[in-house]
């Protein structure tokens, strides 16, 4: 059977991000990483010069002169002059996507904040996917008391607010990218474990599902050999779209400074970055953004395509 287009465009651009982010941090240096005096918020685009001083510190700005042994490193607000002697290296670079406010290269912090978001987001759609599947098998198996007792409680937290939620536990604990995975996971499985309760209830009344119980097979056997195979579908759709609504979370608790600490590079903060100085520095706020746009896009045409190839086998 031919996959849809739309889940061959989604793994296309998953694939894209995905290799950007893990090999484009080991092929690109940064350029200019810190030096907030010459370098802030050059658009994207400009070319500078980079000069490695014998002090361990780098100079990086558009315009460097050399006049009588010395070099004039010209920034917005002064002129920096350092003698040619104390120069190790000086070579040319681009800034493709442009500095932020501290003079950093925003291509690579990108990269790695990438990196990181994606991380957070598979991570915490893993951890939902094992408690969800858990709770969900252990409800349609369970007995009409436990049954009761797992829904009502999957309810009273689906009535809760989700991003007041995540923003009163973020806000409680120390963020880190583990408290946000953990957070992240632990409050989105409550739809998963309603999906797989309502495909346990319908596989049970199955002909071969009453057979295998006729013929003595244990429950944990069953598990195994009937439903997990016929929930690989629902369930990978689901994580899927979980996984786009988690990249969401990530970013917005990151962006209100409940999520990743502001010396690891996240989409979500590097937005926040932005903000502040949105008329000089727009594109600090854009690409992070079209990143994000394009990961949740992708993810949804995944989920979508993965819907129909279902629909078609069905």
């Amino acid at each position: 059977m031919r996959a849809p287009r739309r889940l061959l465009w989604g793994l296309a651009g998953i694939v894209v991000l995905v290799l950007a982010c893990l090999v484009g941090p080991l092929i690109l240096s940064p350029v200019g990483d810190g030096d907030p005096v010459h370098a802030a918020l050059l658009p994207p685009g400009t070319r500078v010069t980079v000069l490695d001083l014998s002090d361990g510190r780098t100079l990086v700005s558009p315009e460097v002169d050399l006049d009588h042994g010395e070099y004039l490193v010209h920034g917005r607000r002064r002129t920096t002059t350092v003698s040619a002697h104390d120069v190790v290296s000086k070579h040319d670079a681009r800034l493709w996507l442009g500095s932020d406010r501290f003079g950093r290269d925003v291509l690579p912090r990108l990269l790695r904040g990438g990196r990181i978001s994606l991380a957070i987001a598979a991570l915490g759609a893993a951890v939902a996917l094992l408690v969800g599947l858990g709770v969900g098998l252990a409800a349609a198996t369970g007995g009409r008391v436990v049954d009761a007792v797992l829904m009502r409680t999957v309810d009273a937290l689906l009535a809760f607010p989700l991003l007041l939620l995540l923003i009163l536990v973020s806000a409680l604990f120390r963020p880190g990218p583990t408290l946000l995975v953990a957070v992240l996971g632990l409050t989105s499985w409550m739809g998963l474990a309603r999906l797989v309760r309502g495909q346990v209830l319908s596989l049970r009344t199955r002909s071969f599902i009453q057979a295998a119980r006729v013929a003595g097979t244990r429950e944990l056997r069953i598990w195994s050999l009937h439903y997990l195979p016929n929930l690989k579908a629902p369930l990978a759709q689901d994580t899927t779209l979980r996984m786009g609504n988690l990249v969401l979370a990530e970013a917005t608790l990151s962006f209100l400074g409940l999520g990743i600490p502001a010396s690891l590079p996240s989409w979500g903060a590097m937005i926040a970055d932005g903000q502040r100085v949105m008329l000089d520095g727009w594109w600090l706020s854009l690409f992070p953004g079209l990143a994000i746009t394009t990961l949740v896009i992708s993810l949804a045409l995944i989920g979508d395509g993965l819907q129909q190839t279902g629909d078609a086998s069905a």
